[in-house]
């Protein structure tokens, strides 16, 4: 017998095909969709906005990355312990008392915990909330310390001073250990005395050191001298390194279990260690504060997994979220403002040189920022795809806000160069053109101001020296003025005058020849001629953004060509706009006094052009 294929839906953004994942049998049928389909195959459990917790708890093999397998195992064992796995659809806070499948032992220990968490509680709604189920770990974690501190007070054989004592035995019980079994091999063989005793070698080599109570050397050579009769001695004859550790075991022990003893027979050491027994076990038994009682763990699991198994999917699976803009999708760690815009495409980063040389892939200005608040530090790259980069640059500082709403210092430390919109690829030759202009200008200045104070101060110290001296100083000889070479130099500035006036001359006359209605479309095309190519570039550019290598550099697998084209893309960076209704007015009390320089313009195109019409040219 077969089983029917579900009829799956998809939906279409960022240029492909997406799975709608909106009914449970749509979750639970994920095993038989195409994973060549999915938009994503891995995930990391660090660098993005969802629950820690609930990540780990799909991240089975613990190696930090959430993988497909991972997450169709989860949808499986949630279903598994639901009646009904509809709940995992209904985004409820956590998992209803009713809905737990118990008819069999795992589920009746899940129920029986949940019962108890709503007992606590005090809740009468069913619902066992994720956090009432975490904080049900702590609960149990409690009961069983006090549990365990109430059993402690019968392991206590000496009373108060059972710590103490303990301590005692067990810092020298593995070298005490050790030297009675020394002893048994040499009542054993008599043989082994000199064998398992300081070798006569060892003595010697100590001989030229430097030695101290401490000393490691000293340290490893046995307790006391190795003999058949196995008695040990604590007083007198004992190595010099354990010396004050043997002494507390005979004043910690020995004396209040055994009563005065300078030696311990192996009989005495065995009954030491027999009435400190129980408090060893004891302290063996200390419950593990993560541990969970039964139940408890599969009931935070449960609880968590019907209210974030959903949303995972469709930022695993789909990026439904981020593409119809119903909220940040999990990869969205803010929302960065900066040059008056707000850039909601913002994603964590590790470290910004190794995530830009993969990211600068994706064909998107990123704009990357050191976020600071408090002793609190990360950094974040900014997508800016609305507006132009004209000031954008390292240094700037922004605000950026967490999705907890937190605000934190961004300062720009790094800038991957990208085409932004279409108006900053029109407008970029005129920018461009009119910065070399002004650049050149400046340069022309700062050189004519230069020779003007080095001249200023040669007449300065020319002055200065006639006044000073009384003897006249002899007339430096005048260079003959070379009439070739100022000839030269007077040719070639009226030849590039006069091809700039051409040039000039033949616009405006072409101007000037056309009709009034044709003179904005002759405009407009020259204008279009200029500024097309660049448009045209920063076209193909923008088409070919895509979301895949910003993610990869984070640890994702993106493994769709999910685009970012140009409608969408200016949806994620929001630029200044006054409110609606908003009272404006456009008096500027400092604005800066305007010049008629279209008349001059106007009249020196007018004077080119009768110029040009009466054949100067």
């Amino acid at each position: 017998m077969t089983t029917a294929q579900p009829t799956w839906r998809f939906f279409r953004a960022g240029g492909f095909d997406q799975v709608r994942l909106e009914t449970a049998a749509e979750l639970l049928a994920l095993p038989e969709l195409d994973q060549k389909l999915w938009v994503a195959l891995s995930c990391p459990v660090k660098g993005i906005e969802f629950d820690a917790r609930t990540l780990a708890l799909v991240d089975t093999d613990g190696d930090g990355q959430v993988r497909a397998p991972e997450l169709i195992a989860a949808l499986q064992w949630a279903a598994a312990r639901l009646k009904s796995p509809d709940v995992l659809v209904h985004q409820l806070a956590g998992v209803p008392l009713q809905a737990i499948r118990d008819d069999d032992e795992v589920g009746q220990r899940i129920a029986a915990a949940a019962q108890d968490v709503l007992a606590d509680a005090g809740s009468a709604d069913g619902l066992v909330t994720v956090d009432a189920a975490s904080a049900a770990q702590a609960r149990f974690a409690q009961r069983a310390l006090a549990a365990w501190e109430a059993a402690g007070a019968q392991a206590q054989t000496l009373g108060a001073a059972t710590q103490a004592a303990h301590a005692a035995l067990v810092a020298v019980a593995d070298k005490v250990d050790d030297w009675f079994v020394r002893s048994r091999m040499v009542a054993f063989d008599a043989r082994a005395g000199a064998a398992l005793n300081a070798s006569t070698e060892a003595l010697a080599a100590l001989g030229t050191a430097t030695l101290s109570p401490g000393s490691d050397t000293i340290a490893a050579l046995p307790l006391a001298q190795v003999t058949a009769d196995a008695v040990l001695p604590l007083v007198d004859g004992v190595n010099p390194a354990w010396a004050q550790r043997l002494a507390a075991l005979r004043a910690d022990v020995a004396l209040p279990v055994l009563g005065e003893r300078t030696a311990l027979t192996e009989s005495d050491w065995s009954a030491l260690k027999t009435a400190l027994a129980p408090y060893a076990a004891w302290l063996a038994s200390q419950p593990d504060p993560t541990a969970q009682g039964e139940g408890v763990r599969d009931l935070e699991q449960l609880a968590r997994y019907v209210r974030d198994l959903q949303s995972l999917a469709n930022n695993f699976v789909a990026f439904r979220d981020f593409y119809t803009r119903q909220g940040p999708a999990t990869f969205q760690v803010g929302t960065l403002y900066l040059d008056g815009r707000s850039c909601d495409l913002c994603v964590a980063v590790n470290d910004a040189a190794r995530h830009a040389a993969l990211a600068t892939l994706a064909r998107i200005c990123l704009v990357y920022v050191e976020c600071v608040r408090a002793t609190e530090k990360m950094t974040v790259a900014a997508a800016f795809t609305a507006g132009d980069s004209d000031q954008l640059m390292v240094g700037r500082n922004g605000v950026f806000y967490d999705r907890q709403g937190r605000d934190w210092s961004a300062t720009v430390t790094k800038i991957v160069e990208h085409p932004i919109s279409l108006r900053q690829a029109f407008w970029s030759p005129y920018k461009r053109l009119s910065r070399m202009l002004g650049e050149q200008f400046q340069k022309f200045a700062a050189s004519k101001s230069a020779a003007a104070d080095g001249q200023l101060a040669s007449a300065a110290a020319q002055v200065s020296a006639r006044a000073t001296s009384s003897v006249k100083p002899a007339s430096a000889p005048v260079a003959a003025f070379d009439v070739a070479k100022f000839a030269g130099i007077f040719a070639a500035i009226g030849l590039a005058i006069g091809a700039i006036g051409t040039l000039l001359a033949s616009l405006v006359s072409g101007l000037i020849a056309l009709k009034w209605w044709q003179l904005p479309l002759a405009l407009a095309g020259l204008m279009l001629v200029i500024s097309a190519p660049a448009v045209l570039l920063a076209w193909f550019k923008l088409r070919s953004r895509t979301l895949g290598p910003l993610l990869d550099a984070n640890g994702w697998a993106i493994n769709a060509r999910a685009r970012i084209n140009i409608p969408f893309g200016t949806a994620l960076t929001q630029t200044a706009q006054l409110p609606p209704n908003a009272q404006r007015s456009l008096v500027d009390p400092y604005a800066e006094k305007k010049k008629p320089w279209w008349l001059l313009a106007l009249a020196l195109a007018a004077c080119l052009g009768l110029a040009w019409k009466l054949g100067w040219f």
